[in-house]
């Protein structure tokens, strides 16, 4: 049995094509093409869309689901520069504290906001040394019954202490041993903070693990001139030559932030086939800067864009992308919305690994949303990009589907209790914050 779903309009990676619509039959799409040409068999059902574009996922590369316990939060900690956000603020204040009910209820919540959002595929890292072992299979059971895609990994580094710097490792080791064999919705990858928080040896174990698994393996890359420049002062050499010194750059890597690289490194990555993810907005609530994707893209580097935990609305996300690369270039023909929303959709999934999700594809696993039209203006062929980056929001979502499974219909989430998720959310803000 298959779903047939009739739009007003699907978003192929051609463009947008009027009066098309999907079929979906198990957890992939089947057939995409105009409304009257899905061939329709006894026992199938029609999911009248007509009112709305259907759209592949949103691919959110890089995700804190804990960081919601973050959002509108105020401390007594003075930020004043990147260091000091990590040394007096998000690590004593926040990833040092967390454990597995908390982790539990801020995977949830994080969940509502992804799917509310039209992502249906996330790379979550998770930054916790106190909440391992365990911490994620925690998040692994959330996301199973969200119904969402994920890639999950625990953050691992030297900061606390060896030991745990070693239990950081076996937390994704072990994770990806029990799950990237399966063909399930949630898959491992090893993963690594920055090199001023690990030595070189111990990045290159880490790096040796994910190759003995086939796995790829995630770090966070220069966020601001800390990390450069604590690596000129160390090794004498900025960090992608660090890294690509030590031998660790392949295309296995999958690299997020990448803010402060000078062209020089940017060659470096595309020669070696490393994958990078950008988070506008996040990036510049710790002053980290721009990070120069325009010269990712004209070097080939396969880039995604994601959230950081930061603000979860992926069309807000998108419009930073579209808007502060052209005021930085001054140029308002620097990152085109049809460029900007690819990095949403199948560029994204390119960059974080995945072949078989991102666009609306016969072959492909059926993850995509609906979105209604009814806007003030019309949106068209030539204006879609624009249209859907500048003036659509989560509130126009309607349905969602992961899998070939609905986990949204008509605005209602179908695998979520929001309301209970917002006041769970709430109460453990509440209680974390209070005893802070």
């Amino acid at each position: 049995m298959a779903t047939i779903l009739k739009g007003a309009w699907v978003m192929t990676r051609e463009g947008l094509k009027k009066d098309w619509g999907v079929k979906v039959e198990g957890n992939k799409i089947v057939e995409v093409g105009p409304n009257a040409s899905l061939t329709m068999q006894e026992g199938d059902k029609i999911a009248d869309h007509t009112e709305q574009i259907i759209m592949p996922g949103f691919i959110n590369g890089h995700q804190h689901m804990y960081g919601v316990l973050s959002h509108g939060i105020t401390t007594e900690a003075l930020v004043t520069e990147f260091s000091s956000f990590l040394d007096d603020f998000w690590w004593p204040y926040v990833e040092d504290r967390l454990d597995h009910q908390i982790v539990e209820t801020t995977s949830r919540w994080a969940c509502v906001e992804m799917i509310r959002s039209g992502i249906t595929s996330f790379m979550d890292v998770l930054e916790g040394p106190n909440s391992i072992p365990g911490a994620l299979n925690v998040e692994k059971k959330v996301i199973e019954e969200a119904g969402l895609r994920g890639i999950l990994t625990f953050e691992a580094c030297q900061r606390m202490s060896e030991a745990n710097a070693q239990l950081g490792l076996k937390e994704n080791y072990d994770f990806c041993k029990a799950n990237n064999s399966e063909d399930g919705l949630i898959k491992g990858m090893m993963c690594i903070h920055t090199l001023f928080t690990g030595s070189k040896e111990y990045v290159m174990q880490a790096k040796k693990m994910a190759d003995e698994l086939g796995a790829d393996i995630h770090m966070h890359m220069s966020e601001s001139v800390y990390e450069p420049n604590w690596c000129l002062d160390k090794y004498g050499k900025r960090t992608v030559d660090v890294y690509n010194e030590i031998g660790f750059l392949d295309n296995k890597v999958f690299a997020s932030q990448a803010v402060q690289v000078e062209p020089a490194e940017l060659d470096i990555l595309a020669e070696k086939g490393t994958r990078l993810v950008s988070m506008p907005l996040s990036n510049c609530e710790v002053g980290g800067g721009f990070a120069p994707v325009p010269g990712m893209l004209e070097r080939g580097i396969k880039v995604g864009l994601g959230t950081d935990g930061y603000v979860n609305n992926f069309f807000e996300v998108m419009r930073g992308a579209f808007l502060m690369h052209k005021a930085v270039h001054q140029n308002p023909m620097v990152m085109p919305a049809q460029v900007t929303y690819e990095m949403a959709t199948w560029r994204g999934a390119e960059a974080m690994g995945f072949n078989d999700v991102g666009a609306l594809e016969v072959g492909k696993k059926a993850d995509l949303f609906t979105m209604n039209i009814d806007t003030p203006t019309p949106i068209n062929e030539h204006n879609c990009y624009d249209q859907i980056i500048l003036f659509r929001n989560p509130s126009d979502i309607t349905d969602v589907m992961v899998d070939g499974k609905w986990i949204e219909q008509a605005g209602e989430l179908l695998t979520i209790d929001e309301k209970a998720a917002k006041v769970a959310t709430r109460a453990c803000a509440t209680k974390f914050w209070t005893l802070s």
